[in-house]
C-alpha cells in the first residue's frame, strides 16, 4: 500500500516523513526544500510476526510494507500551477491514501505561510486546490465519454453519469470522499481517472511536546473535521519522533516511556492508515520465512492467494487455515493438526485478519 503525505510549507512534513522513513532528506524551515517526491518504504510493525517465529523456526521474517511518498508542500493556486503547481497533484494522483500533516503547534521561530496557526484553514487550502485539480480531471474526462456516448456505448454514458455527479459535488465544494459510491463499478471509475479528493485521507496533527495525546480546541477541530468525512487523526509530535528515530533501540524505549509514549509514531501511522484502507493481514510461515501480506478485509481465499502470486489463485485448490491463538496454545503446527485444529477452507472461505495459512493450487 502507498500513502502520499501533503501539507502546507513548514508544518512539518518532511521531519515526520525522515523520522517515519529515517531516510535523512533535507527538511529545512522554507517552503519548497522538497521538490521531488522522496519515497521511503517502511516496515509495517506487527508483534504477531514475533510470536510466529516463537514457535516456527525460519530464516527470515518479512512484515508488510507501507510506501511512503513525501511530496512537496501545497500552496494556494497550486491547481493554476503556482508554487510546483501540477508537477505534485500528480505524485498524489498514484497513490492509495493521503497522510495530511497539519500544524497544530506554536512555534514563532518556524514560519506559517499564512502568518497564524489555523488547521481548517490549512486543510480547507488544500482541499481546495485539489478540488479544483479534480474539476478539470472530470470536466475533460466527461467531454470525451459524452463523445463516446453519442454513438450509444453503454459504458461511455454510464461515465457520463458518474461524471456529473463527480462534477455536482465538486462545484459544490465538497471532496468525492464525502460521497458514498455504493456501486462497485462506480467507485471503480471514480478510482480509474485518479482523482485526488476521493482518496481516503488520514490527518497527522503535527502538536508541541507537551500536548502528545492532542488535547484541546485545535486539534478538536481537526477531529471534527475528519469525522465529517470519515477520515481518522493520529496527534504526533514531529519533533520528539524526529529525536526517536536517531536513537538505538534501548535509548528508544527509555525516551518514550520518560514522554509517555507506548510506540513511535511510525507503529500508529500504519495501523491508522490499514483501518483507513480497509486493509487486514495474514501469514504465511515455514522454515524459510514468515510473513505477512495485506490484503483487503472482505478478502476470499483464492484474492487472498493471488497476493503470492496469480497462478495461486488461477489454479486454487483450498487453503489450510489455523488461528494465532491455537499456535500459542499447542506450540507447533504439527500438534495443531493433531488437535483438529488446522481448517480446510475452500474458494468461498473469506480470510479473517491473522490468518495463519497454507495454500495448495495447481496450474
Amino acid at each position: 500500500m502507498e500513502a502520499g503525505i501533503v501539507g502546507l510549507p513548514n508544518v512539518g512534513k518532511s521531519t515526520l516523513f525522515n523520522a517515519l522513513t529515517a531516510a535523512g532528506i533535507a527538511s529545512e524551515n522554507y517552503p519548497f526544500c522538497t521538490i521531488e517526491p522522496n519515497v521511503g518504504i517502511v516496515s509495517v510493525p506487527d508483534p504477531r510476526l514475533d510470536v510466529i517465529q516463537s514457535h516456527i523456526k525460519t530464516q527470515k521474517v518479512i512484515p508488510a510494507i507501507l510506501r511512503l511518498v513525501d511530496i512537496a508542500g501545497i500552496v494556494r493556486g497550486a491547481s493554476e500551477g503556482e508554487g510546483l503547481g501540477n508537477k505534485f497533484l500528480s505524485h498524489i494522483r498514484e497513490v492509495d491514501a493521503i497522510i495530511h500533516v497539519v500544524r497544530c503547534f506554536q512555534e514563532p521561530n518556524v514560519v506559517h505561510v499564512d502568518g497564524s496557526v489555523d488547521p481548517i484553514r490549512d486543510i480547507d487550502t488544500i482541499d481546495t486546490e485539489l478540488m479544483l485539480a479534480d474539476l478539470q480531471t472530470v470536466e475533460s474526462a466527461r467531454d470525451k465519454a459524452a463523445r463516446t456516448a453519442r454513438s450509444g456505448d453503454k459504458e461511455a454514458k454510464a461515465k457520463v453519469e458518474i461524471l456529473n455527479q463527480c462534477h455536482a459535488l465538486l462545484a459544490d465544494g465538497k471532496p468525492l470522499r464525502s460521497a458514498e459510491w455504493h456501486d462497485p463499478e462506480m467507485a471503480n471509475i471514480v478510482k480509474n481517472y485518479g482523482l485526488l479528493t476521493a482518496k481516503s485521507v488520514l490527518y497527522l496533527a503535527n502538536v508541541d511536546e507537551d500536548n502528545l495525546a492532542g488535547e484541546g480546541e485545535i486539534v478538536e477541530r481537526v477531529r471534527a473535521r475528519a469525522a465529517e468525512e470519515g477520515g481518522e487523526v493520529v496527534p504526533v509530535c514531529a519533533k520528539i519522533e524526529s529525536e526517536l528515530s536517531e536513537l538505538d533501540d534501548e535509548d528508544r524505549r527509555e525516551m518514550l516511556e520518560s514522554v509517555g509514549l507506548e510506540e513511535p509514531a511510525l507503529a500508529v501511522v500504519a495501523r491508522a492508515t490499514y483501518k483507513l484502507l480497509g486493509l487486514q493481514s495474514y501469514f504465511t510461515a515455514g522454515e524459510k520465512e514468515v510473513r505477512a501480506w495485506t490484503i483487503p478485509i472482505g478478502a476470499t481465499a483464492p484474492q487472498a492467494a493471488g497476493v503470492i502470486h496469480s497462478d495461486f489463485e488461477r489454479g486454487f485448490i483450498r487453503a489450510e487455515v489455523y488461528a494465532l491463538a491455537d499456535l500459542e496454545a499447542l506450540k507447533s503446527e504439527k500438534a495443531i493438526r493433531e488437535a483438529g485444529k488446522l481448517r480446510v477452507e475452500g474458494k468461498g472461505y473469506v480470510m479473517h485478519d491473522g490468518d495463519i495459512c497454507h495454500f495448495l493450487f495447481n496450474v
